[in-house]
């Protein structure tokens, strides 16, 4: 099926009907549909592509992220190679790290809340999973004030290996560093998109790679209830870009066009199969 008939198909508000396509003498049948977690479409039953990357996609992304975005990209514009420096030797110590955390962009995700406190819930949560825990911060996050409390900073620390650098400093390229280092099973906490970094990427491949690898990883906080429970959103097992097996197409669909996040996942899918 060619990209005009798909574009046609994306169109808000088009009918699904049974049509011949763009090849003479085929039948494409339309729906509209839902992904089970399982990545099994509700309409053909189809398995969608997984999201994890194999072991040689993940060793072939990690050495391009350390290559151009960690060793080339343009992150001495915001730190020091001492300070890098100093961070690589700090996370070659530690034992591999299970979660990630980019701890000013988690504290203040629930603005009405103490930002200490909202990381502190985060921490303890999975600290309670019995999970290895580094939370990225900068300096001015241990001086007290109404928004920073030390004792929290305290318990944070109790809880989590904990990396804080100066305050210009930039979080992205570390908080890359430590997950990739720490192996394919790590996860991050972050709300940052990371598109600056994705460009810094050389083809379109690596891009897609990244976008993939990082739809599987970046864990998003949904909600925080009362009594500090944190809800994280489910991490799918299946990709959500377009897809096709030669003779079907999975396409997801959003009204007007609109652009989803990273860990945002459509909840609407456009299934077209050749009819036989």
């Amino acid at each position: 099926m060619d990209s005009g008939r798909i574009e046609e198909l994306l169109t808000p508000g088009f009918s699904i009907t049974p049509r011949k396509s763009s090849v003479p003498g085929e039948q494409w049948k339309g729906q509209f549909t839902t992904i089970q977690q399982s990545g099994q479409c509700l309409g053909c039953g189809r398995t969608l592509e997984s999201i994890h990357l194999s072991s040689e996609e993940y060793e072939f992304l990690k050495g391009k992220i350390m290559k151009d975005v960690i060793d080339g990209g343009d992150q001495y514009k915001k730190t020091t190679p001492q300070e890098l420096r100093r961070f690589q030797n700090f996370v070659k110590c530690c034992p591999p790290f299970d979660i990630v955390i980019d701890g000013l962009n988690v504290a203040k995700m629930f603005p009405k809340a103490r930002e200490s406190q909202v990381l502190l819930d985060v921490v303890s949560q999975l600290a309670k999973r019995n999970l290895h825990v580094l939370v990225l911060g900068r300096k001015h996050m241990l001086t007290q004030n109404s928004r920073w409390r030390k004792d929290d900073m305290e318990k944070v620390q109790k809880h989590a290996s904990c990396f804080f650098a100066d305050n210009i400093s930039e979080d992205d390229p570390y908080l890359l560093y430590a997950t990739l280092h720490s192996g394919n099973h790590c996860k991050f906490i972050t709300n940052d998109l990371m598109r600056d970094h994705k460009a810094c990427l050389p083809d379109a491949r690596t891009q897609h790679l990244f976008f993939k690898w990082q739809q599987a990883h970046q864990l998003a906080i949904t909600s925080r209830h009362p009594g500090s429970k944190i809800i994280f959103q489910h991490i799918l097992n299946y990709d959500t870009v377009v897809q096709t097996t030669g003779d079907s197409w999975h396409i997801p669909y959003d009204e007007e066009l609109v652009e989803r996040y990273s860990y945002e996942v459509p909840t609407r899918w456009l299934c077209l199969h050749r009819k036989t």
